[in-house]
């Protein structure tokens, strides 16, 4: 798949934030159809209303797999799967919290992700293979101190996302991993990071750009293009390699 034209997705935590930017920019890239997943799904009545017929609203909260699954047997047709729903908490190794934040972050972050990946795969195969896009971050290859609990969370998400690029590629999905810095959101606001965030609308001008390549890592923003570039050759020759070929 090269382009959205036509095309059917799926975009979890499609609310605010990246979400929403991405079913926005998704319909502007030309696909028939987004299935926007939120917990409360009358957040998504403002894209609802102004994309009628495009958008369809429905419940999904990753940490509980029963509204995953329901959720997968609604979106029958869906062509790519886009897991973008996190949460951040702002917590140090040292704080007493730190360990209430980061079951908190695994839940969401990479429980959540398990449980997208299980329930949509069977439904990417039976429509083609189509792409799977995990939402990352630069954070899951640098721990950042301030919020380090978050930063192991999305460590432990990319790793899976590696072994899920791997695994889906014999049903022919492909699958992706965005990687942004700070972007223009209330997570990065929370995290103090606004001041030098970027507009979420970067996040899905990126991956439709990297649909059009060859590519499984994509670096949206300025930090994150900074990073990916140092990281170009470790990518390619370790994580992007097949190293049990022997």
């Amino acid at each position: 798949m090269q382009t959205l034209d036509n095309s059917v997705i799926l975009v979890t935590g499609a609310n605010r934030g990246i979400g929403k930017a991405m079913v926005e920019s998704f319909l502007a890239a030309g696909a028939a159809k987004v299935y926007a997943g939120a917990r409360r799904p009358a957040t998504l009545d403002p894209l609802v209303e102004a994309n009628p017929g495009r958008v369809v609203p429905l419940r999904i909260d990753v940490t509980d797999p029963q509204s995953v699954g329901a959720a997968a047997q609604a979106a029958v047709d869906v062509q790519v799967v886009v897991n973008n729903a996190g949460v951040l908490e702002v917590a140090s190794p040292l704080e007493g919290k730190a360990v209430e934040a980061l079951t908190r972050e695994m839940t969401v972050n990479v429980h959540g992700l398990l449980h997208v990946a299980q329930a949509f795969a069977p439904v990417l195969k039976a429509n083609g293979g189509g792409v799977f896009v995990q939402m990352n971050s630069v954070a899951s290859m640098k721990n950042f101190a301030g919020f380090s609990t978050y930063s192991a969370s999305k460590a432990a998400a990319y790793s899976i996302t590696q072994g899920l690029r791997e695994l889906l590629a014999e049903q022919g999905t492909r699958v992706l991993s965005v990687h942004p810095g700070p972007i223009a959101t209330d997570m990065a606001a929370s995290a103090g990071l606004d001041g030098i965030a970027e507009p979420a609308s970067v996040v899905p001008e990126a991956i439709i750009a990297v649909l059009a390549a060859d590519d499984f890592h994509v670096f949206p923003d300025t930090m994150a293009r900074q990073i990916g570039g140092a990281y170009r050759d470790f990518a390619r020759n370790i994580v992007e390699a097949d190293l049990m070929a022997g």
